[in-house]
């Protein structure tokens, strides 16, 4: 087999799904890339059995072959050669992959494929998905994701379909963050039940969505898999997290009573520089409202304390409500408007974050008590 191709394309490819490799799998074949190469093209799939992806790229080929690699050495060299083509050539019965590139020769060490998993795509009941709409999606909720390990049903995004919308939330259990999007309906049993999608396939469908912006991906859903197609290049194939995603809505206040407007900017550089005598754990700062003005504060026990007040759109009664200041700012970050809405009940009950530029949007923030 040889094969003639652009360094810059095959750096770029193995960068794509570098991501998804295990480098601590118990299965020494999964930290290696499958590498197959055929009809003018390369392939390359990655795998550790949550999260697979293959990626193709065209290149000038003479016969055919099939090997598992060290991407990570491979994409090492790369980075150092220059930007132009490199020829590869692996004889028959041999198990060296011979790379030369001008007055540069390297042989590396390749695997026999036959235990490589046989990867699955999907490609039954597809729906599109604009790439933007996707990454819109992702973005606004992503932050919300939980870390905590103990608790799989919040490592992940939920995706739902409902009335004809698509809807993504997440939550940690101390904030939520949901968003819809228009799709035609799809009766899809698993979509309509919903699914949630685990973190590390989440960054790979981030990845997909910036690598084609403004494209049509193809999506197909079952009971355990969620498969993602693009440009008929890039492929996903993410094992949903099999549990029952907690009753969200429950949080999300009926009604609410007060509510108070505050310019974005204005709000963010407040409770940074508020944040910075805050606790280091809880980071919390409390909020006193007042009519038309709001004042955040905090107090660290070994540094001092810290008070500023800013003027908002407020003629509710005077409360304070404690809050973590991260979180706080994790909510106004993700929306691009000038002007912030938040809705209340009591210093008590769920904060409902909005934008007016975002309608089918809402974050929720719990309070602290401090």
């Amino acid at each position: 087999m040889k094969l003639r191709v652009d360094t810059d394309n095959l750096r770029d490819a193995l960068n794509k799904i570098l991501t998804v490799i295990d480098k601590k799998n118990s299965r020494p074949i999964l930290t290696y890339t499958l590498l197959t190469v055929s009809n003018e093209k390369i392939y390359l799939s990655a795998t550790d059995l949550e999260v697979s992806a293959k990626y193709s790229i065209n290149a000038s080929t003479e016969g055919s072959a099939s090997f598992c690699i060290n991407a990570k050495n491979l994409f090492d060299i790369l980075k150092e050669l220059p930007n132009t083509d490199i020829n590869m050539e692996l004889e028959e019965g041999e198990n060296l992959l011979k790379i030369n590139c001008e007055d540069i020769h390297y042989s590396l060490l390749i695997y026999e494929s036959d235990e490589f998993p046989n990867l699955h795509f999907g490609n039954e009941n597809t729906f599109n998905l604009n790439s933007d709409d996707l990454l819109n999606l992702i973005t606004k909720t992503s932050y919300a994701i939980s870390n905590d390990e103990t608790r799989l049903h919040f490592n992940g995004i939920y995706f739902q379909e409902v009335e004809g919308k698509l809807r993504a939330v997440s939550t940690d259990g101390h904030r939520l963050s949901l968003i819809e999007h228009d799709i035609a309906e799809q009766n899809n049993e698993a979509l309509i039940n919903g699914i949630i999608i685990p973190k590390k396939g989440v960054s790979e469908l981030r990845k997909v969505a910036e690598t084609y912006p403004g494209a049509n991906l193809f999506i197909s859903v079952d009971d355990s898999y969620l498969y993602v197609t693009a440009n008929e290049q890039y492929q996903l194939g993410i094992r949903l997290i099999a549990r029952e995603y907690p009753k969200y809505q429950a949080v999300i206040p009926a009604k609410t009573t007060y509510s108070l407007t505050a310019d974005k900017e204005t709000l963010q550089h407040a409770i940074r520089r508020i944040k910075i005598m805050s606790n280091e754990k809880s980071n919390a700062v409390k909020i006193k409202l007042t009519e038309n003005h709001m004042t955040i504060s905090a107090n660290h026990p070994s540094l001092g304390d810290a008070k500023e007040t800013i003027a908002v759109d407020y003629n509710g009664k005077e409360l304070e409500i404690g809050f973590n200041a991260r979180f706080l700012l994790d909510s106004i970050a993700i929306l691009n408007s000038e002007n912030i809405t938040f809705e209340f009940n009591n210093e008590f009950s769920a904060v409902i974050v909005r934008s007016n530029d975002i309608q089918n949007y809402l974050g929720i923030i719990m309070p602290l008590r401090i």
